[in-house]
């Protein structure tokens, strides 16, 4: 699933009412299978560039194609369906229900996407290490192992893309180093795609493919 990105522009207010440029990308190719880590200063549209690849945030102008679909002219619950089957998405505050225990969390996701598998849950969350964690809730789990049940999540529904926010940013280096290496390895074993941003400097340097977002913007 190769991902292109055209004439994308996404406009914010600031606070005195005049326009903001958050994202500006004339034409971008992504292809099958990379492991792209995105980087930029702060404000360089880091986040607001993977909800638009998500289909989480609609450009004002532009499209982005995803396969053969293009995203960009999705009805929001066609866009909706498209991420939940297509799509994994790590958010760096996790977004976790709560009330759920682990293996609940990663039983909900499949309700958007290809259906509930619970062999599949299991087997997802012995994959990442949480195997003696499947009831637990997210208060009772560390931040790495929230993480975690985050990343088991996002594969729920064996999706051929992963978006990563900053997935490193609230746990400590050593665990942070273990989550790079378990995402990695998920991308690896099925090619998938993973675009992931982050602003340290050890998470970029893990990777080969960088891209600096404030020098891609036109």
């Amino acid at each position: 699933m190769i991902i292109h990105v055209e004439g994308v522009r996404k406009t914010y207010r600031a606070p005195d009412g005049s326009p903001l440029d958050v994202l500006r990308i004339g034409r971008l190719e992504i292809p099958d299978g990379a492991q792209w880590v995105i980087t930029g200063r702060s404000g360089s549209g880091k986040t607001t560039f993977l909800n638009v690849l998500g289909g989480i945030v609609t450009p004002d102008e532009g499209r982005v194609r995803i396969g053969d679909t293009d995203v960009t002219s999705l009805p929001e619950a066609r866009r909706d369906r498209f991420r939940a089957r297509h799509l994994g998405y790590v958010f760096q505050t996790f977004n976790l229900l709560d009330g759920f225990d682990a293996l609940e969390n990663v039983l909900v996701a499949m309700l958007f996407g290809k259906g509930v598998d619970r062999e599949r849950a299991i087997k997802l969350l012995d994959r990442v290490g949480l195997s003696d964690r499947r009831h637990y809730r997210p208060s009772e789990l560390s931040v790495g192992q929230q993480q975690r049940v985050a990343i088991a999540r996002a594969l729920a529904n064996d999706p051929q893309v992963i978006l990563a926010d900053e997935p490193t940013g609230n746990v400590d280096p050593a665990t942070g180093e273990t989550i790079i290496k378990l995402l990695k390895e998920v991308c690896n074993e099925s090619k998938r795609t993973l675009i992931l941003v982050t602003h340290q400097p050890q998470v970029v340097d893990s990777f080969p493919d960088v891209m600096d977002l404030s020098k891609l913007q036109n």
